[in-house]
């Protein structure tokens, strides 16, 4: 089975077989508590599952972009279990999950803080822009909008739908990406440097 996570907005865990059948999930959506959290879904979707780390047999992960210490979290975390499991571990960007939960055209936009959003486009579940990040007023919209970020900012999404990054849909992604000879990355999407990056004029 394939452990999957993504921390860059609700902290989501998914057990997906190697057949795509989602066999246990968990999230919560708590913006500050990655590090408390964590590891006690990651353990209830085994646990439901009837599993444990010896029956993963890959890890994928959500790269972003997102806030540095949310996306920090998933990330480490998912490292380490691939070297205590010695499994692979993938890295998928977080908004292709919002852009393959629907067909047709889909602008996925998440909150970047600032006053900003992350966003990405995507025709049929591939992702043609992005990611970037963006003033709401400045992403060219194509298609339907979905994504928490978007609700923010009603007035440069009006119609958004709601969502989070589904982390049994970065599954799908990353085998595809394998499959057309890629090697999914697991490399954060900041976009930009944190807040605190040095001391001026240094």
């Amino acid at each position: 089975m394939i452990l999957a996570l993504d921390t860059s907005s609700a902290i989501a865990v998914a057990l997906v077989s190697e057949t795509g059948e989602v066999l246990a999930r968990r999230s919560e959506f708590n913006p500050r508590g990655h590090s408390e959290l964590l590891s006690g879904l990651i353990q209830a979707a085994l646990d439901e599952a009837g599993a444990s780390g010896r029956d993963v047999e890959r890890i994928v992960v959500g790269t972003g972009p997102a806030p540095f210490t949310g996306l920090r979290v998933g990330l480490m975390t998912a490292r380490t279990l691939g070297h205590v499991w010695g499994v692979p571990v993938d890295g998928v960007c977080s908004l292709d999950a919002l852009g393959a939960s629907a067909a047709g055209e889909v602008t996925a936009v998440a909150d970047a803080r600032r006053k900003e959003v992350y966003w990405a486009a995507y025709r049929d579940g591939v992702r043609i822009a992005g990611p970037e990040v963006s003033a709401p007023g400045d992403v060219p919209v194509v298609g339907a909008v979905v994504g928490r970020g978007a609700l923010l900012y009603p007035d440069a999404f009006p119609g958004a739908h709601e969502g989070d990054p589904d982390p049994a849909l970065l599954v799908s992604v990353a085998a595809r990406l394998r499959a057309e000879g890629a090697e999914p990355s697991t490399e954060p999407l900041y976009l930009r440097r944190p807040d605190v990056h040095g001391v001026p004029g240094a």
